[in-house]
């Protein structure tokens, strides 16, 4: 589907905002809410500020993962995710994975896009807040989500081919089963398994997100 058939589907999702005001972010939701905001004011202008709001965890009448819009702070339009929402000079695009946020851009009319910015006082926030103040560190954590996940990834898959290219089917087609040169204990799967799974957590936070590295870790 094109990016324009993309957005056309996604618009027919959209429906009005309540014109409830944006509620204040609290502690206990650092790990299951992201609030990003994009501010269009301009030098010596003030433009419209936009929040975008989306609870992980669904909503609580249906468990529906949903987007909101809030323009100067109050309500303006809700959307299923992935969303697209039509704001000031361009549209702001949102779509989730399993580990959190997998895209929350601001996408312009000429085509230029960029993320939004997050809510200081989430999980994101604070790993922004990371990347500013120790800029090193930063770039570490990154390199470590990056290789948990490929670590993780990979020998998880060297050791499901195996059983696979058992079954008879499959070894008639393949000739031959494939010997997996790695057999770890339980335990240390599941802990390669957890560790993929927080580092595509780690590149959620940054917006992050390759569906061949990330995709296969959610």
């Amino acid at each position: 589907m094109t990016a324009g058939g993309r957005r056309r589907l996604a618009g027919r999702r959209l429906r009005p905002g309540d014109g409830r005001p944006l509620p204040p972010f609290r502690w206990w939701q650092v790990l299951g809410r992201s609030v990003m905001h994009l501010d269009l004011s301009g030098p010596g202008q003030r433009g419209p500020r936009y929040a975008v709001d989306v609870r992980h965890g669904g909503d609580g009448s249906d468990g529906e993962v949903r987007a909101r819009l809030y323009r100067d702070g109050r309500q303006e339009q809700v959307s299923k995710v992935p969303a697209v929402f039509p704001v000031a000079g361009g549209v702001v695009e949102v779509a989730v994975s399993a580990a959190g946020l997998r895209r929350c851009h601001h996408v312009t009319d000429d085509g230029t896009e960029h993320p939004l910015v997050p809510d200081s006082r989430s999980a994101a926030g604070h790993r922004a807040r990371l990347d500013r103040h120790h800029p090193a560190l930063g770039r570490s954590v990154g390199v470590v989500s990056v290789l948990l996940l490929i670590l993780g990834l990979g020998l998880n898959l060297l050791q499901l081919v195996e059983p696979l290219s058992e079954i008879p089917p499959v070894a008639e087609a393949l000739g031959a089963t494939f010997d997996s040169p790695v057999d770890l204990p339980v335990w240390l799967n599941v802990a390669l398994g957890l560790g993929a799974g927080l580092g595509s957590a780690e590149r959620a936070l940054r917006l992050r997100y390759r569906s061949w590295l990330d995709g296969a870790g959610t």
